[in-house]
């Protein structure tokens, strides 16, 4: 059963406003009456009460974040539950909370943010998949509320972005697969409304005109398994199809791997293939797959800590960057082949 403030007032000999004033931090006693308090309360095992602590303060004592993907997204992206352990595991050492709200229909993202911050049940926002021209970030200015990105984004913003320099991973990966003798290099990408997902296809592009390569092998999906199966065919439905492709995340990878088995191509006989997140289950597959490795739970950690430290008025204001991107080789990248298997 929890110790209350009758609890504690009753044992130390005192009445519950001045525990009140003690736990609190307030003036209304003397030193010697407040320490006296602040040891009942300590060896009661008395903890205070978000609810009542919110009341007081006019704080919620919990960070939002709105998700404007499927909701199947975050049971198979093991990017998104690692993200939030990431942010728990920041917001459980300073009594917070994360709201966690899905929002797909047409103008449901809006409404969810105003219904947060209106409301008053978070004190400030993640703001994660930041778009081209993101008008998110003028409507958390008019909200007034507090917000951090993930990633700096391309229209101006006031918030404080924790970033990932990701097109140095794929630089790498592109590298690693030139240096295999690959002049045929595809790139299955993300939704291009994302920062994140035009920064991966530029990084690919560069790099591929850094070797003084062509960059017309291209094609868009949306980050999920199906999208990455679609896309995949698509590229191999071409006459000059890829030797390799470099997809922008491992979900859309391993499906890309296991669609062009099914065709009866070698990976990586007939077709490399590289990831990006390293996913603890893509050292399983058949071959195991190259990938990039990131660090979500990390990013989720620090973006939470920076707003954490922004409500507490500790922030300097300037943007966090995270490690960037570390190549992972294994067993779905390999030399080109000689001659490519007929479409």
């Amino acid at each position: 059963m929890a110790v209350t403030i009758s609890d504690v007032a009753h044992a130390a000999g005192v009445s519950k406003g001045a525990v009140s004033y003690a736990l609190n931090g307030q003036p209304g006693v003397s030193q010697d009456t407040r320490d006296r308090i602040l040891k009942v309360a300590k060896d009661l095992g008395w903890k205070p009460s978000l609810r009542a602590k919110g009341l007081s303060s006019a704080k919620a004592y919990a960070l939002g974040l709105v998700v404007a993907r499927d909701p199947s997204l975050l049971g198979t992206d093991p990017f998104f539950p690692a993200f939030i352990a990431g942010i728990e595991t920041a917001l459980t050492e300073h009594d917070y909370t994360l709201v966690l709200s899905v929002a797909t229909a047409p103008g449901a993202e809006e409404r969810c943010y105003r219904k947060l911050v209106e409301n008053g049940r978070v004190d400030g926002v993640i703001l994660t998949d930041v778009r081209h021209n993101d008008s998110r970030i003028g409507l958390l200015n008019e909200l007034k509320v507090p917000a951090v990105t993930l990633n700096r984004p391309d229209a101006s913003s006031p918030f404080p972005a924790v970033s990932v320099d990701e097109s140095a991973g794929i630089v790498a990966a592109v590298e690693h697969l030139v240096a295999l003798g690959h002049t045929r290099i595809a790139h299955v990408g993300g939704g291009q409304e994302y920062i994140h997902g035009r920064s991966r296809r530029k990084a690919w592009a560069d790099a591929l005109a850094a070797a003084g390569l062509a960059s017309d092998l291209f094609a868009a999906a949306d980050f999920t398994a199906a999208g990455g199966v679609a896309a995949t065919a698509e590229l191999l439905r071409r006459r000059d199809r890829p030797t390799a492709i470099v997809y922008a995340n491992d979900l859309m990878a391993t499906a890309g791997q296991s669609y062009a088995q099914s065709l009866g191509l070698s990976v990586p006989g007939d077709l490399s293939i590289t990831g990006y997140d390293n996913a603890e289950f893509t050292q399983y597959l058949n071959p195991p797959l190259t990938t990039l490795a990131t660090d979500p739970m990390l990013w989720g950690r620090v973006a939470a800590q920076v707003l954490l430290n922004q409500l507490a008025g500790t922030h300097g204001g300037g943007d966090t960057a995270l490690p960037a991107p570390r190549l992972v080789v294994r067993a779905s990248t390999g030399p080109v082949p000689d001659r490519p298997p007929a479409a």
